[in-house]
């Protein structure tokens, strides 16, 4: 590994002391405990975009997470810096998000700003393996490293550092998951839109990273004619010019910014990890596409909005019973859509609605 990596022998540790014998390395150890985890086997019943029900093909939390990983251990492993912990953050980096994906999160949210509380899902991830998952005799959580619990706060500018010293930037291998996780929503959301129907080839003409990526599919294995499989490689390709441009421009960062070791990129102030300006263009564009095309669709809004009035409905239950809007905020976050629909039937509720969505 590069001297700017994060060394598994040079950790800064745990916040609670343990004697271990194991010969995992630290960042391993951390993988296993998220893997073994509650919250990572409720994330299969989690909404991504189409809420679990909607198709079997259909990516969800869980299956969104290890494609993450799976990316993220590949960007680390070609910039010579810490798989495992690339892995381990990517892995754990959603275990917070509530049922029915972001728009869960917009009504949990509004439900508890009523009450002063907020919900950020970030924020809920570091709480479930700092305080929720209880599996040791000795300490809350699952007593991650340290290196893993500031790559959850990716999106915050600073680790909350509880010694008081001066706060420090994400190290490589987080801004790696960043936009890891980046590019494979953007691609699996391309495929999950096709496989829907929600929008077909027609529309993805006026992508031009679709156009470039199809390009470069029929050069390389001329015109295929099924459908699925013709989608398949355009979306593979998509996603490997995505992930070229990012080694390729962060290794250009790396030296441009003279990073020589850990401490540099804790100092350095701009992200060493990320898009070329073309890349970005070219992902704007795409973002836009699927935010027009696929996120604001009306089934998917329909959906969304089913999933925001049960949770609404469950809120104000549960707050009518008396109970804390802590405690309740980690109820019914940790529940997955099938959980959340089954409450709300077996307590005789209906769905809370708002006049506008979200």
């Amino acid at each position: 590994m590069k001297a700017y990596a994060v060394h598994n022998g040079k950790s800064r540790g745990r916040r609670y002391k343990e004697l271990s014998e194991d010969k995992r390395s630290v960042f391993q150890l951390d993988r296993d405990r998220i893997l073994h985890s509650r919250a990572w086997r409720r994330m299969e019943g989690k909404t991504q975009v189409f809420v679990v029900g909607y198709g079997d093909h259909y990516r969800n939390r869980m299956t969104h997470s290890l494609e993450v990983s799976q990316i993220a251990r590949d960007m680390a492993r070609a910039l010579e810096v810490n798989e495992d912990l690339s892995e381990a953050i990517a892995l754990a980096h959603d275990l917070g998000h509530p049922p029915f994906g972001h728009a869960g999160e917009h009504a949990l949210s509004e439900c508890l700003q009523a009450h002063g509380e907020n919900f950020e899902h970030n924020l809920q991830s570091r709480r479930i393996v700092e305080e929720i998952e209880n599996v040791y005799p000795n300490f809350p959580g699952l007593n991650l490293s340290i290196e893993v619990i500031e790559g959850l706060m990716k999106h915050q500018s600073s680790w909350d550092n509880p010694s008081g010293v001066e706060a420090i930037k994400p190290s490589i291998e987080a801004q790696i998951v960043n936009l890891a996780d980046e590019i494979a929503y953007q691609n699996h959301d391309v495929d999950d839109g096709l496989r829907s129907s929600l929008f077909n080839e027609r529309d993805l003409q006026e992508v031009k990273l679709w156009i470039i990526a199809k390009d470069e599919v029929l050069k390389k294995y001329g015109e295929i004619k099924d459908e699925k499989i013709r989608q398949a490689r355009i979306v593979s390709n998509m996603m490997s010019m995505m992930i070229r441009d990012v080694l390729e421009e962060s290794k250009k960062r790396l030296c441009a910014a003279g990073i020589n070791s850990l401490k540099d990129v804790y100092l350095c102030n701009k992200a060493l990890v990320g898009f070329s300006d073309e890349m970005r263009d070219l992902n704007k564009q795409l973002k836009d596409f699927l935010m027009n095309r696929l996120y604001f669709h009306p089934e998917v809004m329909a959906l969304s909005k089913k999933g925001q009035g049960i949770i609404r409905a469950l809120y104000q239950h549960y707050t009518a019973q008396g109970m804390a809007h802590v405690e309740l905020k980690d109820y019914l976050s940790g529940m997955t859509d099938r959980f959340a629909e089954l409450q709300m039937k077996d307590l005789g509720l209906k769905p809370v609605y708002r006049a506008a969505f979200p």
